[in-house]
């Protein structure tokens, strides 16, 4: 069984009411789009969340573009929204 930790930071947490969780993903390996797919489908803030093209991602606390990225049993995700300053 996979399990991975997915954290939620600033506006993507109070938009989903949910800091953290943990999922688990039966036995294959997924990508992080295939795992994104997943939360989006837990409602419409989850969808709206996870459809935004600006959402920024980590795994394992390195910044990650490529959504093709094979996650691992014991990954930690994390996605927050980009930092924006003045």
């Amino acid at each position: 069984m996979m399990i991975i930790d997915v954290l939620f930071f600033a506006a993507v947490r109070e938009s989903l009411d949910c800091p953290q969780l943990q999922l688990e993903l039966g036995d294959e390996q997924q990508t992080l789009q295939q795992i994104k797919q997943q939360l989006a489908q837990r409602g419409e803030a989850w969808q709206k969340v996870f459809n935004d093209r600006n959402l920024m991602q980590a795994v394992n606390q390195v910044m990650v573009n490529d959504d093709s990225l094979v996650i691992n049993s014991g990954d930690t995700l994390a996605f927050f929204p980009p930092v924006t300053g003045g």
